[in-house]
């Protein structure tokens, strides 16, 4: 089973997609695949292969990268990183699909590829998503994110600076918050009605949100 996380930015999506990896760790200590798109598209961009050269292309020009070639990373990462003799290995995707279209596109890739799926949706009200967005920050050294919750002074995973987006600003929030309600939202509806959707109440400690995901899941 793989599992597709959505939620507004802020909604703690990331932290506890790192969570459920932990969680979903086999006897022979196999951790699962851990699919983010932005950090796909980086670690492509470096490969001297072609799909890397064409990512690292449009990159450099500075446009954005289109949802066919989304799709051909995604295929891409089951092909490449999924054990031949562990097929099964889940995959936890994490900022795919934003809208319908790419919802489309990406249903079919997995169908095509033999991939059961389900949708967890960690459910926040907009006015926790803005408060928590103006309080997160970023690690200068790893780019690691970190939520409003985070206390410590530095990064845990290199003791880098943690700093705050210049584009998480009240204003810029904003609007990015409104893309998600009138892109994404529709896919998170649509695939309720087909029952390929956990909703997750994300309102509350990193422990407690967790406990009710491990809860829904089962």
């Amino acid at each position: 089973m793989d599992y597709v996380l959505f939620g507004i930015q802020g909604a703690g999506k990331g932290t506890q997609g790192k969570i459920l990896i932990k969680k979903l760790v086999d006897k022979n200590n196999s951790f699962p695949i851990y699919f983010e798109t932005g950090e796909q598209l980086r670690i492509l961009s470096k490969e001297d292969s072609p799909l890397g050269k064409e990512i690292k292309s449009i990159i450099d020009a500075g446009h954005l990268v289109s949802n066919e070639v989304v799709m051909r990373i995604v295929e891409n990462c089951i092909t490449t990183l999924v054990p031949k003799n562990h097929p099964e290995m889940p995959i936890i995707f994490d900022g795919i699909p934003r809208n319908q279209e790419q919802s489309g596109t990406f249903e079919a890739l997995l169908q095509k590829m033999n991939r059961e799926y389900i949708g967890i949706y960690f459910d926040i009200s907009r006015h926790e998503a803005e408060k928590r967005l103006i309080w997160r920050r970023i690690c200068m050294d790893c780019k690691a994110t970190y939520p409003f919750a985070y206390s410590h002074p530095v990064c845990e995973k290199c003791s880098g600076t943690l700093f705050r987006r210049t584009d998480d600003n009240p204003e810029s929030i904003r609007t990015r918050i409104d893309i998600f309600y009138k892109e994404t939202l529709p896919v998170i509806e649509e695939w309720k009605t087909r029952e390929k959707m956990i909703t997750v109440n994300g309102t509350g400690t990193i422990e407690e949100v967790s406990k009710n995901l491990f809860e829904k899941l089962g």
